[in-house]
Order: structure tokens, then C-alpha cells, then sequence
């Protein structure tokens, strides 16, 4: 633990939460022994502290340009890059490796960590690991990320007019605690689908399947 408070540039008072927070469901269901509640505080944390960083980092963006920024940088991918930066899959407790460098486990733990320091240290200290290890994921240019389906809705409306496309939850499947949606996108005669762990994810990933295929068809 004393290795990793260092990495996380953060000591516990209470070193209990720490363990907890690394803690996968494969070693014990017990909700007070492992990250799952933890990672539910820390997911909720997370976002509030992105959203504060953004508001002042980005203080001529309108809201609909943060958006964007938002949702890039607490995305699964992201959140488990940082984890994967500062070391968490070597410190994770589960019964596999394949577990340890899954990303959707390493994406909760970070945020499991996350929800540990703001229970130990405050919601300051939370803002501050934060501000620590998200400062290089946060892409200061003069024009923020377009989310997926905001691409999809402009290139559909070079192509077809007014005409938007339209999204259909087509199945659900994995484990409560680490679901799989998939969700189908289509317009005129051009559909594709997409998967993710929450329907907004997999409406993204629709998008960004539908988008490529669009691109290829109406090449210029």
C-alpha cells in the first residue's frame, strides 16, 4: 500500500478504503469488501471534478463545446489509460490476470480510488488527484472533440437534409455489474451497430460505425 499511496501521491488515513478500492468482486461478493460501492461514489466524483476542471481551464466555452470534452475524458477508455499510466493493474485484487487488464475493471477501479480519496481526504483532495493525473488527457486546442453522434448528425444532414437518424436498443447482455447494450443506428437504407456498457456508449459506437460507412459510400 505504501508503494502505491506514493504513485497516488496521496496517503489514507484509513488504509482499509485503499484495499476495498482494489478489491474485484471475483474475491468477494461482499459489497463492503470490494470496489463496487466505492467505484459508484468515484464515478459520480469523477465527473464533477471533470466538470469543474473544464469550467475553468476552457472559461470562453459555451456549454455545448465542454460537452464533448466531458464525455471524452471520463469515457471507460480514458479512465482506464490513466489507471494503466499510474499503475493500478498491478495493485488490483482478482482472481485473474485477464481481470487485472480488463478494461472496464480498470476503468472502475481507478474510479473506485477515486470515490476512496474523497471518502479518506475530501472532495477537495478528490478534485486534486484529478487535476493530477487527467492534466495530459485534456487536449487544450482551439476547437473542441465532436462527440460520435454529433459528427453523424451533421453528415447526415449534408447527405439526406433534414432527415436525422434514428437509434434502437436491439439487446442487452453480461453480468449486472458489467452489462453490454447494443444498440442499432440507421438512416435510409444505411444502418450499423454498436456496443457499449451503457446505451450512451453504444450509441456512440453505432455512430462512429455508421459515420465510416457513410464516409466511404459519399466519398468526395
Amino acid at each position: 500500500m505504501t508503494a502505491l499511496e506514493k504513485i497516488l501521491g496521496y496517503e489514507f488515513k484509513d488504509k482499509s478504503l485503499l484495499k476495498r478500492a482494489l478489491t474485484h468482486s471475483s474475491i468477494t461478493t461482499d459489497i463492503s469488501q470490494n470496489y463496487e460501492r466505492l467505484e459508484f461514489l468515484g464515478d459520480r466524483v469523477l465527473g464533477v471534478a471533470m466538470a469543474h476542471l473544464l469550467y475553468k481551464i476552457f472559461p470562453g466555452e459555451p456549454e455545448g463545446s465542454l460537452s464533448p470534452r466531458h464525455v471524452r475524458l471520463v469515457r471507460k477508455e480514458t479512465v482506464a489509460d490513466v489507471a494503466r499510466k499510474i499503475h493500478l493493474d498491478k495493485y488490483i485484487h482478482a482472481e485473474s490476470i485477464y481481470l487485472k487488464r480488463n478494461t472496464n475493471v480498470l476503468c472502475d477501479v481507478a474510479e473506485a480510488v477515486i470515490g476512496a480519496i474523497c471518502l479518506d481526504g475530501g472532495f477537495e483532495t478528490a478534485i486534486q488527484f484529478v487535476d493530477r493525473n487527467w492534466q495530459d488527457q485534456i487536449v487544450k486546442s482551439d476547437k473542441p472533440p465532436k462527440d460520435n453522434k454529433s459528427q453523424l448528425q451533421e453528415k447526415t444532414q449534408q447527405i439526406f437534409g433534414g432527415t436525422l437518424p434514428t437509434y434502437e436498443l436491439i439487446g442487452k447482455e453480461g453480468l449486472e455489474h458489467e452489462p453490454c447494450f447494443s444498440i442499432k443506428v440507421s438512416i435510409a437504407d444505411y444502418e450499423a451497430t454498436g456496443k457499449g456498457q451503457n446505451k450512451k456508449a453504444a450509441e456512440q459506437e453505432a455512430a462512429k460505425n455508421l459515420l465510416e460507412i457513410l464516409e466511404k459510400e459519399f466519398a468526395q
